[in-house]
């Protein structure tokens, strides 16, 4: 009777509508996503994409700015170098360089012993001793190139004159005492770039 009783089991098992879904029998590891789970992975994601965005510009920003202060403070540099070495008060020699090429240093300097142009950073010809020593022209640079201002794109820079204020907007053209940029934006820490 056991054996029959065994088998009326198995055909009423068999005839009986399946409820329960196929992935009910696939091992626990092999169940796939349902759309409540994938829904709030998807949420999650958004949630950490929207704080995301806002510190990948804050990041491009902040390198903008380091690099217009790198440039900025080479060009500094190299315009205190050149005063260091054409320095003079009016016809007044003072300036190692310019005491040895006198005829250089009243064509490229002002009458404070600063360039005249910031192009004039890139070369300089010197005209004497120095100069005819060698067979070929004798040049001193200061700088390579002009840097490209990392916040307009170009090589064009604001300058200011040793008599000018340090708020000054136009350019004197007497010599190049000071360079900013031209950009009018502010920077993360609200100051003005044009004002560093």
């Amino acid at each position: 009777m056991a054996v029959e009783r065994s088998k009326f089991d198995v055909r009423s098992y068999l005839e009986t509508p399946n409820l329960e879904p196929r992935t009910s029998n696939l091992p626990q590891g092999e169940r796939g996503v349902t759309l409540l789970e994938m829904i709030i992975t998807v949420a999650i994601v958004m949630v950490l994409a929207s704080v995301a965005m806002p510190l990948s510009k804050y990041s491009t920003k902040r390198g903008h700015e380091l690099e217009l202060r790198q440039k900025l403070r080479e060009m500094r540099l190299a315009i205190d170098e050149f005063h260091k070495d054409w320095s003079r008060d009016g016809d007044i020699l003072t300036g190692q360089l310019c005491v040895k090429n006198k005829s250089s240093c009243k064509e490229f300097t002002g009458v404070t012993g600063y360039p005249k142009e910031l192009t004039t950073l890139l070369e300089v010809k010197l005209s004497g001793a120095e100069a005819t020593v060698r067979e070929k022209i004798a040049i001193r640079r200061y700088l390579r190139r002009i840097p490209v201002d990392p916040m307009t794109g170009t090589t064009d820079w604001g300058l200011r004159c040793y008599k000018d204020p340090p708020d000054a907007q136009d350019w004197c053209k007497d010599d190049v005492f000071d360079v900013y940029t031209k950009s009018d934006d502010a920077a993360i820490d609200k100051s003005k770039y044009r004002e560093w």
